[in-house]
C-alpha cells in the first residue's frame, strides 16, 4: 500500500491585489504566533541541513534558490538527485519553503530557519513504504542533521521503517514526520511517526486549539500550526507561485524548522538533548502533562533557544529513558489516564514540635478510646450469659394471651385444626400437621405459616 502524503486542503492562492492589501508575510500568521521574528534574532539556522523526504523539490522555485543542495532519488520514477518535484501539488517544494524559505520582502516565503539547507529525497510520484527507509538511511549517510518525513500511512511501522529509525537515532539525527490528517483516513499516529523515537507531530489552529483535522494518539510529542498555511509552489502548480493548505505535513515542516534553531544554537548537544530541550520547553496544551492531541504541547521556539534545561543522558522518546518521558509500552493506560494513585483526598502539615505533639496525642487517643469501648461490650456481654434464666429460677416465662407456650407444636400431632383457625402466636409447626383445606402454601423460601 502506497504510503500516504499528509497533506490536506492544498489550493492555489489568489493573486495578492491592492484592494485586499494581502501579502505572502502577512498571510504567513504562524510566523507571530511562534515569535519566528526574536527567534531570529538569535539564529537563523546556519550550518544545518535538512533532509526532506518527500516528491522532490523544485530548485528553481525563487523562495529556494540557492538553499536546495543536490540530493537523491529513490525508485525508477524519482529525479536522480531529488531536485524536481514530482507531486501534482508540489508538496515537497512546499514543506522545503515552509522549512528554508528566504524572504527578502513582503511577498517572498520567509522560513522557519532561512539560512539552513534542504536535502531533497524524492521518492517520485508514487510512494512506497519500502523506499522511506532507503531515504532516511541515505538522508544520514549523506549529512542531515534532521529529517523531515511529512508522509505517513495506516498501522505500526514496518520493520525496516523501525531499523532506518534505529539506524538515524544512533548516528545523532534528529527525525520529524507527520501525525496524519483524519480526512485522509488516518487512524491514529500515521507511520513512521509512530515509530518510537520519532517526533510525531500534531495539528493546531489558529486559536491554539486542537486542528479537527488532525490525528491524534498515545505517540503524539509534539503540536505546531496547520491552520491555513501559506508555502511556495512550482510555477506549473500556480501562477503565482504560491498555495495555501491545512495539513500535518505543514505542522511538520514547521517543527522541522525550529529543530534546525535549535541544532544551530546549540551545535554541542546530540540529538536526544536537542529533543529533550524542545519537549521541556513545549506549551502544556489540554490534559497537564502529555497527552494524545497536543503530545508534551505546542512547540515553543524561543523558549527551546533560550531557557535552562538540564541534559538527559538518553534519548526521551526512547523506552527506558530515566526521565520517564518515553512512550508508555502497549498495553498500558492511554496518556493522560488516573493510572497511579493521586494521593490522599486531605493532608495537612506542622510547623513546630508543640504542634506536632498534639496532633500525636490526639490521634493516640482515638485507638485507646476505641479499645476501652470494646472491652465494655465485651463484659457486658459475659454478664448476660451468666445469669440464670428465668425458668431454672421457678418462675415460668412471662406470656401474653392466645400466645402458645415455646417449643409447642401446632396443631397438635395427629389433628387438624377446624377451618379457619388461627395458630397462637409463638406456635411451631408440627412436623406431622396436615394443612386445612384451602390453605394456601408459604411463599418460596418461607417455612410454614407466616403472618
Amino acid at each position: 500500500m502506497a504510503v500516504l502524503v499528509v497533506a490536506a486542503g492544498v489550493a492555489p492562492l489568489p493573486a495578492p491585489t491592492p484592494a485586499r492589501a494581502d501579502t505572502v508575510r502577512g498571510l504567513q500568521w504562524y510566523l507571530d504566533t511562534l515569535k519566528i521574528p526574536a527567534a531570529h534574532k538569535i539564529t537563523k539556522g546556519r550550518g544545518v541541513t535538512i533532509a526532506v523526504i518527500d516528491s522532490g523539490v523544485d530548485a528553481t522555485v525563487p523562495d529556494l534558490r540557492g538553499q536546495v543542495l543536490p540530493g537523491h532519488g529513490v525508485g525508477a520514477d524519482a529525479a536522480a538527485d531529488g531536485r524536481v518535484d514530482d507531486d501534482k501539488l508540489g508538496h515537497g517544494t512546499s514543506m522545503a519553503g515552509i522549512i528554508a524559505g528566504r524572504g527578502g520582502g513582503p511577498m517572498r516565503q520567509l522560513g522557519i530557519a532561512p539560512e539552513a539547507k534542504i536535502l531533497p529525497i524524492s521518492l517520485g510520484r508514487d510512494k512506497y513504504p519500502d523506499e522511506v527507509p532507503e531515504g532516511i538511511r541515505w538522508a544520514v549517510d549523506h549529512g542531515a542533521d534532521v529529517i523531515n518525513i511529512s508522509l505517513g500511512g495506516n498501522g505500526p511501522g514496518t520493520p525496516e521503517e523501525v531499523a532506518a529509525v534505529r539506524y538515524a537515532l544512533e548516528r545523532n539525527v534528529v527525525l520529524v514526520a507527520a501525525a496524519g490528517n483524519t480526512e485522509q483516513g488516518h487512524h491514529g499516529i500515521a507511520r513512521p511517526a509512530n515509530i518510537p523515537g520519532v517526533i510525531a507531530v500534531t495539528g493546531v489552529g489558529r486559536n491554539g486549539a486542537r486542528f479537527s483535522g488532525s490525528t491524534s494518539g498515545r505517540e503524539a510529542v509534539l503540536a505546531a500550526p496547520m491552520e491555513d498555511i501559506i508555502s511556495p509552489r512550482p510555477a506549473r502548480v500556480s501562477a503565482n507561485g504560491f498555495g495555501v493548505g491545512n495539513g500535518t505535513s505543514d505542522a511538520t515542516a514547521i517543527t522541522s524548522g525550529v529543530v534546525a534553531l535549535v541544532r544551530a544554537k546549540y551545535p554541542d548537544l546530540d540529538a536526544a538533548n536537542v529533543v529533550n530541550r524542545l519537549i521541556r520547553t513545549a506549551q502544556d496544551r489540554g490534559p497537564a502533562g502529555r497527552d494524545a492531541n497536543f503530545g508534551f504541547g505546542a512547540v515553543d521556539p524561543l523558549a527551546a533557544l533560550t531557557r535552562s534545561v538540564p541534559s538527559v543522558p538518553a534519548h526521551p522518546l526512547l523506552a527506558g529513558a530515566p526521565d520517564g518521558t518515553a512512550a508508555p509500552p502497549a498495553g498500558s493506560p492511554p496518556v493522560g489516564s488516573a493510572a497511579e494513585d493521586d494521593g490522599p483526598a486531605v493532608s495537612f502539615g506542622v510547623k513546630n514540635s508543640t504542634g506536632a505533639l498534639i496532633q500525636a496525642a490526639l490521634c493516640l487517643l482515638v485507638p485507646v478510646a476505641v479499645a476501652i469501648l470494646v472491652i465494655v461490650l465485651v463484659v457486658r456481654s459475659r454478664r448476660r450469659r451468666a445469669a440464670p434464666p428465668a425458668s431454672l429460677s421457678g418462675a415460668p416465662p412471662a406470656m401474653t394471651p392466645g400466645t402458645a407456650p415455646p417449643g409447642v407444636a401446632w396443631p397438635p400431632p395427629g389433628t387438624t385444626p377446624p377451618p379457619g383457625a388461627v395458630p397462637p402466636h409463638g406456635a411451631m409447626p408440627s412436623s406431622a400437621a396436615v394443612p386445612p383445606p384451602g390453605a394456601v402454601p408459604p411463599p418460596p423460601g418461607q417455612r410454614g405459616y407466616h403472618q
